[in-house]
């Protein structure tokens, strides 16, 4: 039992002192887990949902250029008000009676003074409006600014998707590490249930007292209670990650060990930082605002449209031929002097142009300051990773000999237990060292936007 440990232990040191020495790759699994979580990650879909709102914004914006058509109809039924008097009967009696009296006949009638309302009664207007824009400098420069800011969410979802990316990557080697945690404690649980047995064993045939039974049996609760914290991390490490995923917090996980162990020996920044999307997402602000400011300064241009009409109007829903009718016309619109307002709106955009230059060198350098942190950070993980496997080599032979002396009563059993401990935190140190340099990896990736985000096949 214990030359098996040792040898499984020893086997470790080997792989992944061989995995040093290969250039890390990402696996097709890790790859496929991360294409899994950009196709139903519930945060992208929202960084998604917004990008599709932009790309609309920019079909409103091209189809302001256009006709309008709209249909546009009154109807009016009114009763009082101001009135027009006509003295029709007035001026035409006196006419009409002479007519009368030289005809010797009545053929001609009286007539009534007239009264019409000024407000029509049971009157419709219906007509067909088409309208088009013919000059327009803000319709142009709206439709500019709408596709630089179709290009700012696209920076914007690639950012969530390199922050889900690093995300994942830890959840994933976290996970293992909780993973090797359980494995350490079984294996440890093993080695003191063997030690429990011999020292009963010895217990029974007087050759040791009972001292040293009891304290492997305390070792056997304290480990007892660290594997059911292990296991509980492990749950806690697999829901997390089933959770950047999008699937049920239950769902079984597959880990290459072979992703976990392989490290990369030339990890170096010369990518820079010249990729990263935050910088992206700056330069096209200040696209925005530029255009904004033109947008401003051309408010000195006059706008001109165009519009016809085809329609009907009159009394009663009558539609004839005198009823029908059709419009034609320009409108100009040219706001000369608007008090300032255009210069103020102007002056504001221009501002805005300078915070996004000042925004754009100071994220520059915190991202510079950030890769820098990430680059030493790899190397102490690194060699603290290259210290564990000494250390694990260490205690494994520690352990061997300080059993062997034990079996040869030359060792107290508080010293094997100082030797067990020594081999178990070894194996944890490892699982942690392993993990943690493969999460500095990750942030190393991050910082210099180089994981091949738009090449994955998403679902």
């Amino acid at each position: 039992m214990y030359t098996t440990f040792i040898r499984l232990s020893l086997l470790l040191v080997i792989i992944t002192s061989m995995g040093r020495a290969r250039a890390y790759a990402q696996t097709g699994r890790l790859d496929g887990y991360i294409a899994d979580a950009f196709a139903q990650n519930q945060g992208l879909k929202e960084q998604q949902f917004n990008l599709d709102k932009a790309l609309y914004d920019l079909k409103e914006a091209q189809a302001m250029y256009l006709p309008t058509v709209s249909v546009l109809g009154s109807y009016t039924k009114s009763s009082g008000g101001r009135t027009i008097d006509v003295p029709v009967g007035d001026l035409i009696n006196p006419v009409y009676t002479a007519l009368n009296q030289l005809t010797n006949s009545n053929k001609y009638p009286m007539l009534q003074n007239q009264s019409f309302l000024l407000n029509p009664d049971n009157f419709y207007d219906a007509k067909v409006r088409t309208s088009l824009p013919l000059i327009n400098a803000e319709i142009r420069y709206n439709k500019l600014i709408k596709q630089q800011l179709i290009n700012s969410q696209q920076a914007a979802v690639n950012v969530y998707k390199r922050a889900l990316v690093k995300d994942i990557k830890t959840a994933y080697y976290r996970y293992y590490q909780a993973q090797q945690g359980v494995a350490t404690y079984n294996s440890a649980m093993l080695l003191i249930k063997e030690n429990i047995r011999e020292n009963e064993s010895l217990l029974r045939n007087g050759v040791r007292n009972g001292t040293a039974l009891l304290r492997a049996q305390t070792e056997q609760q304290k480990t007892n209670a660290s594997l059911i914290q292990a296991q509980h991390a492990v749950q806690n490490a697999s829901s997390y990650f089933n959770f950047l995923l999008n699937r049920p917090l239950t769902d079984s996980i597959i880990v290459d060990q072979d992703a976990v162990t392989a490290v990369q020996a030339m990890a170096d920044t010369l990518a820079g930082t010249a990729k990263r999307e935050e910088l992206n997402q700056l330069r096209t602000l200040q696209q925005v605002y530029t255009l904004d400011y033109k947008l401003q300064k051309s408010g000195i241009i006059p706008k001109v449209n165009t519009f016809i009409d085809l329609g009907s109007q009159g009394y009663d829903f009558n539609v004839n031929n005198k009823t029908r009718y059709y419009m034609w016309g320009v409108n100009l619109q040219w706001d000369i002097f608007t008090g300032g307002q255009r210069k103020a709106r102007a002056a504001q955009s221009q501002a805005k142009i300078q915070a996004a230059t000042a925004q754009l060198d100071q994220t520059a350098q915190q991202l510079n300051l950030q890769l820098d942190q990430a680059y030493n950070n790899y190397q102490s993980a690194k060699a603290a990773y290259q210290s564990s496997v000494s250390q694990l080599t260490f205690a494994g032979k520690y352990y061997n000999d300080q059993l062997k002396a034990y079996r040869a009563g030359q060792l107290l059993y508080l010293e094997l237990v100082d030797a067990q401990n020594q081999l178990t935190n070894s194996r944890l140190q490892i699982a942690d060292t392993q993990a943690g340099l493969q999460v500095a990896l990750a942030e190393l990736e991050r910082d210099q936007a180089t994981y091949p985000i738009n090449n994955l096949n998403t679902k």
